[in-house]
């Protein structure tokens, strides 16, 4: 067992490390914002987490596992390559910054620029699922992957997304639960019914997320969702180049 408490986070980092090259599994206790905690965390090795992590918890994330029992602050999963990450609370701005491939669960909702610049390459296909709702600019300049937004607990007059939902997607999907705020939508979007590989993705998705937070995946399911598509995969061609 680690206490992070008030120690800086090279120092947390270290022992963790050190915990790591005996066993595959290390708990951190009383995390106070230290930053990058697993980053390169390999396959194979697991990280719990107590507390609230700082700034770039899990980025390059190399197919380990890592679990929060708490909130995050920015940029987790920053630029991973695979493995999971489980959040029980919330996250701050730039959850899941350019990954490549892994899942990430939070339970409650994404502040600012959630998912932007994912993508994906051959059998590398990240997921990002939000049991809440998310800030503005989410899917900001995405290229692939999928992002699922369930709405859940959402309070009288909160919308399910921010202002510029999608702004420069060109590429992947964002399944979307609920009632979608239009005038936050970017204006390359189309707004699609699921196919069968949608919902067969999304059932998947769901019940890993109704398994690790203990919800009610029926309820969840009995509410319909709509796909989030960019019309274009060259959204600002005419920018550039004239008609």
């Amino acid at each position: 067992m680690i206490e992070a408490g008030l120690r800086r986070y090279e120092e947390v980092n270290d022992e963790i490390k050190k915990e790591l090259e005996k066993k595959n599994k290390a708990t951190v206790k009383d995390v106070n914002g230290q930053r990058y905690i697993g980053c390169a965390l390999d396959e194979g090795k697991t990280i719990e987490v107590y507390g609230t992590p700082g700034n770039d918890m899990a980025c390059y994330l190399n197919g380990g596992r890592i679990v929060v029992y708490g909130n995050c602050q920015d940029a987790v999963g920053n630029t991973m390559g695979g493995g999971e990450i489980v959040v029980h609370g919330h996250s701050g701005d730039a959850m899941g910054y350019g990954m490549r491939d892994g899942q990430i669960y939070i339970k409650d909702n994404v502040a600012c620029r959630g998912g932007i610049h994912m993508k994906e390459f051959r059998q590398m296909r990240p997921v990002l699922v939000i049991g809440e709702n998310a800030g503005s600019f989410l899917g900001e300049y995405m290229a692939g992957g999928t992002i699922v937004l369930l709405g859940l607990n959402m309070k009288r007059g909160e919308k399910l997304f921010g202002t510029h939902c999608a702004s420069g997607m060109h590429g992947g999907k964002i399944f979307v639960r609920g009632k979608v705020p239009k005038e936050n939508l970017a204006p390359n979007i189309n707004v699609e019914s699921l196919t069968k590989d949608d919902e067969k993705g999304l059932k998947t998705y769901v019940k890993k997320y109704c398994k690790y937070f203990d919800k009610d995946y029926d309820e969840i399911m009995s509410k319909p969702f709509k796909k989030l598509a960019p019309a274009s995969s060259r959204p600002y061609a005419n920018l550039y180049t004239p008609n």
